[in-house]
């Protein structure tokens, strides 16, 4: 085999390998980060009913008027932009229709939605029903996180103050960190698949139908690798033979 070959042969296998990079690059996907928390919103009046908007006090610093309406959801997300709002009727006159005025106090309508079964912790489930409004009667000084305890405790705060679980729903965590796109898998694979023998990590098997590089490509690069070497044995074995 002439020097030559020998290049184009080594040209075929740098481009061979920089296609298994790329392959094996493209087959992690990027996940999206996120958090597991309750966010906390104001319902705007006006309009037909109004509309939610994501609060700028957290519960224990917010203080609702009387006929305010205000909502809490479970979800993950990645910040307030993309939060999920609270679910269902928002109307102050139905929520607070069996809970009369009365002097001294105020009303506050609340919406709990506790969310799917996908954003929940694992080992948990929200609980049912899982969207429920309640009337809060207060002091008229009273905090939204005040109204919030009169109807559903118990809650739970983290040291920073941060509202953790409403009714005591989750059990455990608090604003955790978590993927984004493993939250939105769980109802597809509910559980883990088993390791093949000899797997420690998991990765021994994989193929393009579960996201991982096929073993075909490696199998094809190492072909390519074998020829391109052995056709510089042969060109330096010509090549001492002629000098010789």
């Amino acid at each position: 085999m002439t020097r030559r070959r020998v290049a184009v042969v080594l040209a075929a296998l740098s481009l061979v390998l920089t296609g298994a990079v790329g392959v094996i690059g493209s087959a992690v996907p990027a996940q999206a980060a996120g958090y597991r928390y309750w966010s906390f919103w104001d319902r705007a009046r006006g309009g037909a009913g109004g509309h939610w908007t994501y609060a700028t006090q957290g519960p224990s610093l917010a203080r609702p008027a009387d006929g305010d309406v205000q909502g809490f959801r479970f979800a993950v997300s990645a910040d307030s932009q993309d939060a999920s709002q609270p679910r269902g009727a928002a109307s102050f006159a139905a929520i607070c229709a069996g809970t009369p005025a009365q002097d001294g106090t105020k009303r506050v309508a609340l919406v709990i939605d506790f969310g799917t079964p996908a954003d929940a912790p694992g080992g948990e489930s929200p609980p049912s029903p899982a969207q429920r409004t309640a009337c809060a009667r207060v002091s008229p000084a009273a905090t939204t996180a005040e109204a919030l305890a009169a109807v559903a405790k118990p809650l739970r705060y983290d040291a920073n103050a941060l509202l953790c679980a409403i009714s005591g729903y989750p059990e455990t965590g608090c604003g955790e960190q978590v993927s984004t796109d493993a939250a939105a898998d769980r109802t597809k694979q509910p559980t883990a698949q088993p390791k093949a023998d000899g797997d420690a990590d998991g990765d021994v098997g994989h193929s393009d139908s579960d996201g991982g590089p096929s073993l075909g490509l490696y199998g094809g690069a190492a072909a390519v690798a074998v020829l391109a070497a052995a056709a510089v044995w042969q060109a330096r074995r010509r090549g001492s033979r002629r000098n010789g």
